[in-house]
């Protein structure tokens, strides 16, 4: 039995790779390996296959050997060929056999109708045609080292776009060689504690990631939560932790609950790293899209030394774009490039060149600012639902950010996220999002993210939000 396989670059015929072995002449091979690839539906109706000098070149036959198997095939009716469109695969009667299914193939859920889950931005939104000309500078501007091994560091054209970025719009205090460029705030952890740069136990907010604390347990890292309230954590508490030398803060926007880490408590979290010799991490989350407040400048500039700044472009532009950033205190740039390696595996050169344009060009500080009235718009359309539908239900976390946290009467929230799925509206419970050891009270309450749908999907999803929300408690 002959053993053959086929490539086939992008379906044109440009480049056919066939293995010719079994009996009889290199013709009858030859034919019979094509027959074989057309049955099994390895070359598809329609395929255009290479010129048969082109084939006769790459499989070191005579021309006349794959003109005449060529001609055969065309007579059979397993090819066609017409003047000036070349030799097809010519549309069949008989069935492909398909592949055999796997034994236990578990069936994918259908995927909710409205989606109000945290965490996402507008896909519909991204900037195709400002993307499309920032990479077409970007990569007509590069050099050609850009096209080899890439530095662990990241391409110093995106950390200079950063740095000076940074600086402006976050008050971030660094030059670009104290810039790391990385795949996204997971990827940062799993460098800074995977890498055993830093090590546990780690204080984190009682309200976060459940992902990111089973990160951090693979990782084999203790996470010892601090308590929150309306000015965020508690950061007196640190001096409590004997054991603790690195905290996990979201100042800008405390994740999920919302709002900013007060004044005072962000001069107490470097003050304990600074007397602690300890670290402060920096999730920048939400630290570009506000409404209602005065921008909140980075805790990184009161102390470069003792702050790990971490931002990512998954909010503002794409989370399919895989492109993060550390900016770090000198004492910790070389040991997070040793765990990082020697050459890039996670992030694109392309990618790292293009945001770096589109950044310099100033089409990233405009898309934000777009971004930024079209989630308020959103935004204001949840308050005004709510206020409508449902005035007994508060909402906080909504001077800022992508999401709002809607508070439900105690005991109701498991039945609430349940009949939004039973309704096939996606969201989250604020429970899921409780650290396992928090000691503050547990509250009920609903995470809602208002910029997922695109946007002719969101007045849908606001009212089948309203639909499943518990009535006022008796006597309101």
């Amino acid at each position: 039995m002959m053993d053959s396989w086929v490539n086939v670059a992008e379906r044109l015929g440009s480049d056919l790779h066939l293995e010719l072995a079994g009996p009889g002449s290199r013709r009858a091979v030859l034919i019979h390996a094509l027959r074989e690839a057309v049955r099994d539906g390895r070359l598809l109706p329609g395929t255009r296959l290479p010129p048969y000098r082109s084939l006769a070149a790459d499989l070191g036959l005579a021309r006349n050997t794959v003109a005449d198997a060529y001609a055969e095939l065309v007579a059979e009716g397993w090819l066609i060929a017409r003047q000036g469109s070349g030799t097809r695969v010519a549309p069949r009667a008989e069935p492909v056999r398909p592949p055999r299914p796997p034994k236990k193939a578990a069936a994918r859920p259908a995927p909710p109708s409205h989606n109000l889950r945290q965490g996402q931005p507008d896909a519909a939104s991204f900037p195709r045609p400002a993307w499309l000309a920032a990479a077409r500078r970007a990569l007509n501007a590069a050099p050609h080292d850009a096209f080899g091994p890439g530095d662990p560091q990241g391409r110093l054209e995106l950390r200079r776009a950063l740095a000076e970025y940074l600086a402006r719009a976050r008050g971030v205090r660094t030059t670009p060689d104290r810039i790391v460029v990385c795949s996204g705030f997971a990827h940062a952890l799993r460098l800074l504690f995977g890498g055993r740069v830093l090590r546990g136990p780690l204080a984190v907010e009682s309200y976060g990631l459940a992902f990111h604390r089973s990160l951090l347990e693979a990782a084999s890292v203790r996470t010892v939560p601090l308590s929150l309230d309306g000015h965020g954590a508690r950061t007196t508490e640190l001096e409590h932790l004997k054991d603790a030398r690195a905290v996990l803060l979201t100042p800008a926007h405390q994740f999920p609950t919302g709002g900013p880490l007060q004044p005072e408590r962000r001069v107490t979290a470097v003050d304990w790293a600074r007397t602690r010799g300890g670290v402060i991490l920096e999730d920048d989350y939400d630290g570009e899209f506000r409404y209602d407040r005065e921008p909140v400048g980075a805790v990184q500039g009161l102390d470069p030394e003792r702050v790990v700044y971490l931002g990512s472009a998954s909010k503002s532009l794409s989370p399919a774009l895989r492109l993060g950033w550390m900016v770090l205190p000198e004492h910790l740039l070389d040991p997070v490039l040793a765990a990082k390696g020697e050459r890039e595996a996670w992030t694109g050169v392309a990618d790292q060149l293009t945001l770096a344009d589109f950044i310099d060009s100033g089409h990233y500080d405009r898309h934000v600012r777009r971004m930024r009235q079209r989630y308020r718009a959103r935004r204001d359309r949840l308050v005004a639902a709510l206020a409508a539908r449902a005035p007994h239900i508060a909402l906080t976390g909504i001077a800022a950010g992508l999401h709002a946290v809607l508070h439900l009467p105690p005991g109701t929230e498991r039945a609430t996220v349940e009949a939004a799925a039973s309704n096939s509206l996606a969201l989250d419970g604020l429970a899921g999002f409780r650290h396992p050891a928090a000691t503050m009270p547990a509250r009920d309450g609903l995470v809602v993210g208002y910029a997922t749908p695109p946007e002719h999907a969101y007045g849908p999803a606001l009212e089948a939000l309203c639909r499943v929300l518990p009535p006022a408690p008796a006597g309101d």
